[in-house]
């Protein structure tokens, strides 16, 4: 069954039951629709961006059993939460929810199991944590000091923002929580684990496990679990720490658990501790708004990197960027580069210190570090609205990954720009990406370090289609490459810029 009411987008977001300027009384019957699998891109394409209406469609089922507002006014007044919830809603300035918290905030509340498909940057935080802070007010529970909820999440600074969330929505409440994650010394966190009533736990897998082992956590009082970010937690192989974890929960608790993608693995392991009668929720799907996102790729030599990037910081109108590498000495290595130009930049990864990350993250934040070189962990979080370019100095061997990168930009409804640098080495990542997003990335047509391996860059790109049979263009050599503005930029040059002094250039290779 399907009931009618409007949805409209703004700034590239979908929002239910928003008015429109049509009539009042308008009627919008909205059917139910199966439609196959498409590529993201299509998807996208279904979405005009605009103040005007548009028509979705959404199951009456989905709609949460504690929802008894007005469909054609729905805000989180209509939820039911607590009024101390309410006060604090309205001091953060929200007015309306995101779709996964309209989706997801009721039957958290009526106790169901969910499942929950959220990108960053959808409001997964305060879809779960609402309706959690709301249920324990309502059960009056005598504060332990041990946890009645339970939330894993695979990254320090993930913990710390999650923390943060329930302190925030929470302030006007008398309800604790207590944030443990390694890297930094246990015994703060142990000793607040002692001295407070709290009944909310944030925690990352390993120290939970290890404070577990010592006894000083004891998880048999736990009535709600939350898994936040279970594929990344699958991509850090910590899969087999949250069954541990799992194991020693009572089985009648409620069990929620968040994705941004979900592979077989995740979907596996949500059906081995997920209720039967589980709720499925998805979060806005414009939350990374790949329309707003200029991207283009450099196809360079994996030695040449180096100088694209001071060439392009150099020269491109970038106010604040990431740069993404693929390990943690690799982040190192080009900050100690870059420092030499005189770039203002810092290195953000699991290698350095809580400290030294929270104040790299600061930094960056209030505008004293123009540039972040970042691992895609350490970067797993950070929620800005002013990033004006993110650079793939490094392509993830991941291609999900690659959206999560770029959707660190074009925030707010501003736009962006994803830069990539591809070498030889890169390019089966590359077609993975290509294949995700369903369309050719745009090539660079100004790259001053043209791969030698790389043919010309196709200019219709509307018109090509992944699979299709390649170039047969001749390849150049680099001394032919590109010129900016009306100079050449070629081997002979970027050798006496590495060295000082100039050097024959290697002779054009044929593609291997």
């Amino acid at each position: 069954m399907t009931e009618p009411y409007t949805a409209v987008v703004k700034n590239g977001k979908i929002f239910l039951n928003e008015p429109s300027d049509l009539p009042e009384g308008t009627t919008i019957q909205l059917v139910e629709m199966k439609i196959p699998a498409r590529t993201l891109t299509e998807q996208l394409g279904d979405v005009k961006i605009g103040d005007e209406p548009v028509f979705v469609t959404r199951e009456i089922s989905s709609v949460p059993a504690t929802f008894t507002g007005s469909l054609s006014n729905r805000d989180f007044d209509q939820f039911g939460l607590h009024e101390s919830l309410r006060l604090a809603i309205d001091d953060v300035g929200y007015i309306t929810p995101t779709l996964i918290q309209g989706q997801a905030i009721g039957p958290i509340m009526d106790k169901k199991d969910v499942l929950g498909v959220a990108k960053t940057g959808s409001g997964k935080t305060a879809a779960f944590s609402l309706p959690i802070l709301h249920n324990l007010i309502q059960e009056k529970l005598d504060r332990k000091k041990q946890p009645t909820v339970l939330v894993v999440t695979p990254t320090r600074e993930l913990a710390i923002q999650i923390g943060v969330s329930f302190d925030t929505y929470g302030r006007f409440t008398k309800l604790k929580q207590v944030t443990i994650f390694g890297g930094v010394s246990q015994k703060p966190q142990v000793d607040s684990l002692r001295t407070s009533g709290f009944s909310i736990l944030v925690a990352t897998p390993g120290r939970l496990l290890d404070l577990i082992g010592q006894k000083h956590i004891s998880l048999k009082y736990v009535q709600t679990l939350i898994l936040d970010e279970a594929d990344r937690m699958l991509d850090m192989g910590f899969i087999p720490d949250v069954k541990r974890i799992v194991e020693q929960i009572p089985l009648d608790r409620q069990s929620l658990l968040f994705s941004a993608t979900m592979p077989a693995e995740v979907l596996d392991l949500a059906k081995s501790f997920l209720n039967d009668e589980l709720i499925h929720v998805t979060g806005d799907q414009q939350s990374i708004p790949i329309n707003k996102i200029k991207q283009e790729v450099y196809f360079v030599e994996k030695a040449d990197k180096l100088e694209l990037i001071k060439y392009l910081l150099s020269t491109d109108n970038i106010s604040r960027a990431i740069v993404f590498t693929r390990t943690k000495h690799g982040a190192d290595k080009l900050v100690k580069k870059l420092k030499r130009e005189s770039f203002t930049i810092e290195a953000m990864h699991g290698n350095k210190s809580q400290n030294a990350r929270q104040r790299a993250l600061a930094n960056f934040k209030s505008n004293k570090t123009q540039i972040l070189i970042a691992t895609d962990l350490a970067a797993r979080g950070l929620d800005m609205d002013d990033i004006s370019h993110v650079i793939n100095y490094d392509l993830p061997m991941v291609p999900e990954t690659y959206m999560h990168r770029i959707g660190r930009t074009a925030r707010a409804g501003k736009s962006g720009n994803a830069i990539s640098f591809c070498s030889n080495d890169e390019r089966k990542y590359f077609a993975q990406i290509e294949r995700l997003l369903g369309v050719h990335i745009p090539r660079a047509l100004d790259n001053p370090l043209q791969s030698e391996f790389e043919s010309p860059p196709p200019t219709q790109i509307a018109t090509t289609k992944i699979g299709t049979k390649k170039s047969t263009t001749k390849t150049k050599s680099r001394r032919s490459s590109s010129k900016k503005e009306g100079r050449e930029f070629n081997s002979w040059e970027r050798n006496k810029r590495r060295t000082g002094r100039p050097k024959k250039p290697r002779k054009s290779k044929k593609w291997r």
